[in-house]
């Protein structure tokens, strides 16, 4: 059973702050690296940031590097996004996702599980 669930997304105005999080419900949550991508209207959907399996290594796109920070929590199986310094050009459907074993980080297609989003919003 796999199950990953996110919340925390909302409408803000620029230059606040959101953090999103993800459940997971994944019997080896602490033994995968995970992600989130978004994806705007109209647009492909983009990757945001990664962390290894234990947390301790991290990558972030250069459009939120200095902004964003993921995070993970293993013993409560939960993935986290700080957003900071929000920009009307950050809105998007957030995912959070499991990487599947040998996948690339910053790719989709490494991932194996999904979840349903949740919608951010930046006001100008």
């Amino acid at each position: 059973q796999v199950q990953l669930v996110e919340s925390g997304g909302g409408l803000v105005q620029a230059g606040g702050s959101l953090r999103l999080s993800c459940a997971a419900s994944v019997r080896t949550f602490s033994s995968n690296g995970m992600g989130w991508f978004r994806q705007a209207i109209g647009k492909e959907r983009e990757f945001v940031a990664a962390i290894n399996w234990s947390g301790v290594a991290a990558d972030h796109a250069d459009s939120v590097k200095g902004r964003f920070t993921i995070s993970r929590d293993n013993a409560k199986k939960m993935l986290y996004l700080q957003m900071n310094s929000l920009k009307p050009e950050d809105t998007a459907v957030y995912y959070c996702a499991q990487r599947r074993p040998g996948g690339v980080s910053t790719m989709p297609r490494g991932y194996d599980y999904w979840g349903q989003g949740t919608q951010v919003t930046v006001s100008s």
